[in-house]
């Protein structure tokens, strides 16, 4: 495996990590490693995963259980790959795929489908059980009244909305477009857009760790316009902070009141 760019604080302090301390730490329901993964491979692999989600953790002003979903889920590393495919997240079975050589990079992506997945029930009312909260919200799903999923939709509203929340944004103007030039309908998904948007509200934290996100800058994608840019962007990550600086806060005052 390679090496990756870090910045960020010391989680490890030089220990030895595995996948079956990660997911004791995070409480994830499963975790799988592919047979083809050497254990070298897998001691490497273990430590980036480590400091990813811890870094991860701490962007979000969050807790384990934020990470894990509370348990809810599960991530495979260098299994059930497609072709084409580096990463993947399992609506069916609440799963993030990574592959083993092209993987990484996408966990803030994948983990993002998952989170909005998971919101999805708890923000509406009257959705199926295969649906995003994004795609719900842009389809006036009707709402569960709460001050954090009051955040959230502000969230969804500045990915998908103009400044005056009247018009189509930036971001799915550039999306629509390149799915036009493709012949595709894939870039301007709701779910898409917002986990393009999260992976860039990620990237632009302090902590840099390309194992969890890169890309959003310099990319082919990002001169796309397929990341949110200028202004945009500056909104769309301050509605993220806000969001996850008040459920980071929920969480560990639920979590004192055990």
């Amino acid at each position: 495996m390679k090496s990756y760019y870090r910045r960020g604080p010391e989680h490890r302090y030089g220990e030895i990590v595995d996948f079956l301390s990660i997911r004791k730490l995070y409480d994830f329901r499963s975790v799988e490693v592919g047979r083809w993964v050497t254990r070298a491979e897998n001691e490497e692999a273990a430590a980036h995963f480590y400091d990813a989600l811890a870094d991860l953790m701490t962007i979000l002003n969050g807790t384990e259980a934020l990470i894990s979903l509370r348990g809810t889920l599960a991530f495979q590393y260098g299994i059930g790959g497609r072709p084409g495919v580096s990463a993947h997240y399992h609506l069916s079975t609440r799963c993030f795929s990574l592959a083993k050589n092209a993987g990484p990079g996408s966990i803030a992506h994948e983990w993002f489908h998952a989170l909005d997945h998971y919101l999805a029930d708890k923000c509406f009312s009257d959705v199926p059980i295969k649906m995003f909260a994004s795609r719900a919200w842009l389809h006036d799903a009707t709402p569960v009244p709460h001050p954090l999923n009051d955040r959230l939709f502000k969230c969804f509203e500045t990915i998908f909305l103009d400044e005056k929340g009247r018009d189509s944004s930036q971001l799915f103007q550039s999306s629509k477009q390149v799915d036009s030039a493709q012949g595709t309908l894939y870039w301007s998904l709701p779910e898409e857009m917002a986990a393009r948007a999260f992976e860039a509200f990620v990237q632009d934290h302090s902590i840099c760790n390309h194992f969890l996100v890169k890309g959003t800058k310099s990319s082919e994608e990002a001169q796309l316009g397929l990341y949110p840019q200028g202004d945009e962007r500056s909104r769309i990550n301050a509605a993220f902070e806000d969001y996850f600086f008040h459920l980071g806060h929920a969480l560990r005052k639920r979590s004192r009141a055990k």
